[in-house]
C-alpha cells in the first residue's frame, strides 16, 4: 500500500510560480486580484508569486487596470518581454522569410530574401546579414531559441537535414551556419509539420487533438498529430506524402523520385495541368502561387467547367487521403498549404463527399485558415514554447529566487 505524498514547499512554489506564467502567457497582462481568481490561491500566496517572479526578471508591473480604487491590486503585472528572444525561419527553395520576437511573442524584427537560380553559398551568407542586421535594430544581445522550417526530412534523432530529390544543398548549409553563427539553439523542423503545429494552437484544429493535414503547394507533405503529439516518424519522414503510390500517375515513385506518386497528381504544376485540361487559364510556370490563384478563381464562380476541375481536383486527393485515413483513422482532415487554403469549403466539402464513399471512417474536412506564411507562425509558436518552457521550469525559477 502505497501513501499519497504532498509536494514540497520548494515545489509547490515553482508549481504555483509556473502557474502564474502560463496564465500570463495566454491571457497578457493581470493583476494580483484576477491571479487570484484564476488560480484560487490566497492573497499572500499570490503576493509571494508575483515578489519571486519579480526578483527572477520573468514578470513586472506593465501597468494599471482601469478601477476606480487604486493601489496594489491595480497594477497590472506582465512577462518581462526583453528577458529573451527568439527567431523563427521559414526556408523554402525560392526564399527564405525570418521573425524575431520577444518573450511576449510581438515581433521586433523581420526580413524576406528572395533565392534565385537555385541559390547557394551567397544565400547563406545573405541570411546571416540580414538576421545579424535585424537583431542589431532590435537592440537584441542574443537569440535564445531558433526553428528553421525547412523542407526535406528532419532527422528526429540527431537534427540533421536530410534532403530529398529536387531540394537544394544549401538549406543543409544554412542550418549549419545557424548553428556555428547564433549564441542561442537552433531547432530543426520540417515545414509542414510546423504549419501542422500552427493550425492546431492557433487555426482549424484547436479543439482537435488528432488530425492529418495536407499541404498541398508547390511539394506535396503532411503532418500527422495524434493524441495531441507531432509524429515525425523513426527518420523524420513520417507524411511524405508526394511518393505515395496512387493510381492515374502512369507510373510508381522510387526512392529518388517522387514523380510516379501523389505529387506528380496533386502538386502546384500538376493542379495548373488539370486546369488547363478543363479550358482554365492557369500560368504554365505551375508555382504554388499559380495553382492559388486558379484554384481561387474557380471557387469564386463554383460553375461548370471551375466546378468540374474542383470535382476532379478533389478525386485526386479523397483517393490519396482514403489509404492515409485506413491507416491512421484520424477523425479530420485539414486541406493547407496555397492550394488547400485557397479551396476552402469548395474543395473540402468535395473531399469529404467523396471519402464517405471510399472509407467507413468518419472523416472531417476542413480548410486551413492560419494566415500569411503558417510555417513561420508555427516556427515562432515553438520557438516561444521551448524558451518558456525552460525559463518557466524550476531550475529557470530557482536561479531569481
Amino acid at each position: 500500500m502505497t501513501t499519497a505524498r504532498t509536494a514540497s514547499p520548494r515545489t509547490a512554489r515553482a508549481i504555483n510560480d509556473r502557474i502564474a506564467l502560463e496564465l500570463l502567457v495566454e491571457e497578457g497582462p493581470l493583476t494580483a486580484a484576477r491571479l487570484r481568481e484564476l488560480t484560487g490561491l490566497s492573497r499572500p500566496s499570490v503576493a509571494d508569486v508575483l515578489d519571486r517572479l519579480g526578483r527572477g526578471g520573468l514578470v513586472t508591473v506593465v501597468g494599471e487596470a482601469g478601477e476606480d480604487r487604486r493601489g496594489p491590486n491595480a497594477r497590472l503585472y506582465g512577462l518581462v518581454a526583453r528577458r529573451a528572444h527568439v527567431a523563427a525561419l521559414d526556408v523554402r527553395t525560392d526564399g527564405v522569410a525570418f521573425t524575431l520576437a520577444d518573450l511576449v511573442g510581438t515581433t521586433v524584427g523581420d526580413g524576406v530574401l528572395p533565392v534565385s537560380d537555385g541559390g547557394g553559398p551567397r544565400v547563406v551568407s545573405d541570411v546571416l546579414a540580414a538576421l545579424e542586421a535585424a537583431r542589431r535594430e532590435a537592440g537584441i544581445d542574443a537569440v535564445h531559441t531558433a526553428v528553421m522550417g525547412a523542407p526535406g526530412l528532419a532527422d528526429p534523432a540527431t537534427g540533421a537535414l536530410r534532403t530529398v530529390a529536387g531540394l537544394p544543398g544549401w538549406h543543409a548549409e544554412l542550418l549549419t551556419a545557424l548553428r556555428e553563427g547564433l549564441e542561442g539553439r537552433v531547432l530543426l523542423e520540417n515545414e509542414v509539420n510546423l504549419a501542422g503545429i500552427a493550425e492546431h494552437r492557433a487555426g482549424v484544429v484547436r479543439d482537435r487533438d488528432t488530425f492529418v493535414l495536407l499541404w498541398l503547394g508547390h511539394g506535396i507533405g503532411a503532418a500527422v498529430v495524434l493524441d495531441g503529439v507531432l509524429r515525425r516518424g523513426a527518420s523524420g519522414g513520417a507524411g511524405e506524402l508526394g511518393f505515395l503510390p496512387v493510381p492515374g500517375t502512369g507510373g510508381l515513385p522510387s526512392a529518388t523520385d517522387c514523380d510516379g506518386g501523389f505529387h506528380a497528381l496533386a502538386a502546384s504544376a500538376a493542379v495548373c495541368a488539370l486546369a488547363r485540361s478543363h479550358g482554365l487559364r492557369a500560368a504554365r510556370a505551375g508555382d504554388a502561387a499559380a495553382a492559388e490563384a486558379v484554384v481561387r478563381q474557380a471557387c469564386a464562380a463554383d460553375t461548370g467547367e471551375r466546378a468540374a476541375f474542383l470535382d476532379e481536383l478533389a478525386e485526386r486527393v479523397a483517393v490519396a487521403m482514403a489509404g492515409v485515413v485506413s491507416v491512421l483513422d484520424p477523425g479530420c482532415l485539414v486541406l493547407g498549404g496555397e492550394v488547400g487554403r485557397a479551396g476552402g469549403p469548395a474543395l473540402a466539402d468535395r473531399v469529404a463527399r467523396r471519402l464517405r464513399e471510399l472509407s467507413p471512417l468518419d472523416t472531417e474536412v476542413r480548410a486551413a485558415t492560419v494566415g500569411g506564411s503558417p510555417v513561420l507562425n508555427g516556427a515562432l509558436l515553438t520557438a516561444l514554447s521551448r524558451t518558456r518552457q525552460e525559463l518557466f521550469g524550476s531550475d529557470g525559477l530557482n536561479r531569481g529566487a
